[in-house]
């Protein structure tokens, strides 16, 4: 599949199995095929890829408030190319939220906040 990254496939909110939004596509991560070759291989997601891509003293400070969150260096979610079914108006999973790991600074912020609120356990999701 071709793309143009900044154009279709970049700041795309990302979609799951059952139309679930998950967050917006805020960078790609890259490998290398037998050739040399790079490819796009993850969509990441979240503060950390974020402040990274857009650099300067705003990139750096949600990159700090991200490793903040996740108790160290953060890294973002990265979602294998391969769960991608298409793109449209939106990056569309064949993966469930489920079966994906939970994003950093929201995983953080479940386990030392919202767990703590009595009666968060019963609270609809």
């Amino acid at each position: 599949m071709r793309v143009q990254l900044a154009r279709q496939l970049l700041d795309r909110q990302i979609v799951d199995a059952d139309g679930l939004l998950l967050g917006k596509v805020d960078d790609v991560g890259f490998a290398f095929d037998a050739q040399g070759v790079p490819y796009v291989a993850y969509l990441l997601t979240g503060q950390g890829a974020l402040g990274q891509r857009i650099g300067g003293r705003v990139g750096r400070l949600l990159v700090a408030l991200a490793d903040r969150f996740t108790e160290g260096a953060s890294t973002p979610l990265r979602i294998p190319v391969d769960q991608v079914a298409r793109i449209d108006s939106a990056v569309r999973l064949r993966a469930r939220a489920d079966e994906l790991p939970g994003p950093p600074v929201e995983t953080w912020l479940r386990r030392h906040l919202i767990d703590r609120i009595p009666g968060a356990d019963r609270a609809s999701g």
